[in-house]
């Protein structure tokens, strides 16, 4: 999903996992994982022993921008090296490994990690080579594995898939954004009485043209009608377009309506230059 803005405010997250990929085999998927860090906020990126020495010039394009992951990025020999001032550690790997060691999904990771970081402890998540992930040396240096439910006839993803799965899920217990909403951009919600005269006005149009057929059910219809409209949250916008609509289709427009639209079109601007004002 596109949709980079340079406008708004950068997130970076100091605080936030350090990423540790041990053996990345290519710069393109060193330079993907980058920009699947930066996406959440996260530039604290360890390499150890990259098969193809670093810097590395295929990463860059890869990376999207990200400049700053990729020129902060450290470099060590071994994993043990790389986590040495880490207080929490966790491996991500699908295989099954023979020792006993808790398995924590990434959700579970997440929180986990926010909390420790909360409290001022350092935490990383080890990330292994793409053709075999992580040495069972490697994953004896963690405090848990991280395993991510999948169909397990086929369980294994790439470098950059894992590194954004496990970023988002930190990334997610710190946001506040709502589950839902909806942008307002610079329009100004439509009040009760802007929505009472475009209610009098269609059921006027529409008496006109015969639709309450029937007297009895006419209450009921006009009732459906504006719980339709009711729902939609409409902007004064909506209202004069809409409006508009009903007007042209019962007569084609006239003198009277265009004035009136006018106004309603003069209010909408002047309501949208108060809220640029504030």
């Amino acid at each position: 999903m596109a949709g980079t803005n340079s406008t708004e405010q950068e997130i970076i997250h100091p605080d936030g996992p350090a990423i540790i990929l041990i053996g990345a085999q290519l710069g393109e998927n060193i330079g993907k994982a980058v920009r699947a860090m930066y996406n959440f906020g996260l530039t604290d990126l360890r390499l150890v022993a990259p098969r193809d020495g670093w810097p590395n010039p295929a990463a860059i394009p890869a990376a999207a921008g990200a400049d700053i992951v990729l020129d902060k990025a450290r470099v060590y020999a071994t994993t043990a090296e790389a986590i040495a001032d880490l207080n929490y550690v966790y491996a991500t790997t699908a295989r099954r490994r023979d020792m006993i060691k808790t398995v924590v999904t990434p959700r579970k990771c997440a929180a986990l990690m926010r909390g420790y970081s909360d409290s001022g402890q350092k935490v990383g998540l080890l990330f292994g080579p793409e053709k075999a992930g992580l040495k069972n040396d490697d994953v004896a240096l963690a405090d848990a594995i991280v395993s991510v439910p999948l169909n397990p006839a086929f369980a294994s993803i790439n470098l950059a898939q894992a590194v954004i799965l496990m970023s988002y899920e930190w990334f997610q217990t710190g946001t506040d954004q709502p589950e839902e909403y909806t942008p307002q951009l610079d329009t100004t919600p439509a009040s009760s009485e802007d929505l009472h005269r475009l209610y009098d006005h269609m059921e006027r149009e529409l008496t006109e043209a015969g639709y309450f057929r029937h007297e009895q059910r006419r209450s009921t219809m006009t009732r459906n009608l504006r719980n339709i409209f009711k729902r939609s949250e409409l902007t004064l916008e909506e209202v004069s377009t809409l409006r508009g609509v009903v007007k042209a289709l019962a007569t084609g427009g006239g003198p009277g309506w265009i004035a009136e639209k006018a106004a309603l079109d003069a209010q909408a601007k002047e309501n949208a230059k108060e809220n640029d004002d504030e």
